[in-house]
């Protein structure tokens, strides 16, 4: 399914230990037992997430497709990483990047990345065990879906900028641009309170109010959420560094993500180059065609090289997780929009059309650039894990 990539890190003077360590890095590929996984999640999305369901919620009042949801769920999909004492299957951080990848190279209309990437991660890492008892069984049966609510403003979140508040175990703000608002029965908030910032779990309910939102990926629920004096409960040990952490450990597998759709852009786009023929000729024979997916191809490349290393970083908690993240991050989102983009030009006059698919590749691609904050924000964060990896 994918080549095997090889990692070139140097060590001086390495002890024993780093040597093997290195190796690890260096030889890391998934195995055949993780690899099978995949094929049977894409067996099942390629049956139950093709572009005629995925057009259903684009058409539909709901951005949302509750069979794929379900399916996933009885799968034990949902609780990859979750442990099996609370629910879970416990398989692990590699084999959630697998399910990641078909989850984005299928386009499926799920808020798989709000509840699996940002909530139950912000439980495992954060969560007393009373709040990881309570909920994580609930993720792992696709009963309990959530959601991050983060910015206030179209500007970068920054520490001093959140408003939101907690004062006697009620929270109150407006989150704009809540990626799955409208699904979600459970946020993680940031919020401050004693002007510290903090996570804190939010039910739906009392106080809190979800409206739609309209957003360039017609497929995705996209909310603002008012929280007025709504009961909330803190996140052990939370601050504006556990947000990063949180945010780090998710940009692997939304990396992940936008590597599935960049691979499905760019094979639609070379399926098309084989088939569509002018002058006698398929179009893939043109010069101009052929350096245009070439070009999608290194990009495609050079993003999966960078997320099988962010896949090792995350499944050994290593120090340079946040490096090996913010790598992945920029360079899938990069192919990611470079892949969904040039399929359409592939496809010419024919791909800018609405019954051809390449404007859901499109529209999700933007969108997911957005969606754990911009690529500016990804680049400005590599540059300043750069120093600590040198």
């Amino acid at each position: 399914m994918h080549e095997k990539i090889g990692f070139n890190v140097p060590a001086i003077y390495p002890t024993c230990n780093e040597v093997e360590k290195e190796e690890e890095k260096m030889n890391f590929d998934f195995s055949d037992d993780q690899k099978l996984l995949a094929d049977q999640v894409q067996r099942f999305l390629d049956e139950n997430s093709n572009p005629s369901v995925v057009r259903e919620a684009l058409d539909g009042d709901t951005k949302f497709s509750p069979g794929v949801w379900q399916g996933l769920a009885d799968m034990g999909l949902l609780g990859t990483a979750i442990p099996e004492q609370y629910g879970g299957t416990g398989a692990g951080y590699l084999e959630l990047c697998l399910v990641a990848q078909q989850v984005g190279a299928h386009l499926a209309a799920i808020p798989f990345g709000s509840t699996v990437y940002l909530l139950t991660e912000a439980l495992l890492q954060f969560g007393s065990e009373a709040q990881k008892a309570q909920w994580l069984p609930k993720i792992a049966t696709g009963e309990t879906r959530g959601a991050l609510a983060a910015a206030e403003s179209l500007s970068q979140l920054r520490a001093s900028d959140v408003a939101t508040t907690v004062h006697d175990g009620l929270l109150t703000g407006t989150k704009i641009i809540v990626s799955d608002g409208n699904l979600a029965n459970l946020f993680v908030v940031v919020a401050t309170e004693n002007d510290v910032v903090g996570l804190y779990l939010v039910e739906t309910g009392t106080g809190v109010i979800a409206r739609a939102v309209d957003s360039v990926d017609l497929t995705r629920d996209t909310a603002e959420v008012q929280f007025d004096a709504a009961p909330c409960t803190p996140l052990a040990n939370t601050d504006w560094t556990a947000l990063e952490a949180l945010q780090a450990r998710a940009a692997v597998l939304y990396a992940f993500e936008q590597l599935g759709l960049a691979q499905s852009a760019l094979n639609m786009g070379v399926a098309y180059a084989h088939e569509r023929f002018a002058f006698g000729r398929a179009i893939g024979s043109f010069q101009a065609i052929k350096h245009m997916l070439a070009d999608m191809y290194v990009a495609m490349k050079l993003a999966e090289n960078n997320c099988y290393y962010a896949a090792w970083a995350l499944e050994n908690d290593a120090p340079d997780l946040a490096l090996a993240a913010a790598t992945a991050r920029v360079g899938s989102t990069q192919a990611s929009q470079l892949c969904a983009r040039d399929n359409i030009q592939v496809h010419g006059g024919m791909g800018f059309t609405w019954e051809f698919d390449c404007h859901l590749y499109y529209r999700r691609a933007n969108y997911m650039a957005l969606e754990l904050g911009a690529l500016s924000e990804w680049e400005e964060k590599l540059v300043r894990a750069l120093p600590d990896a040198a």
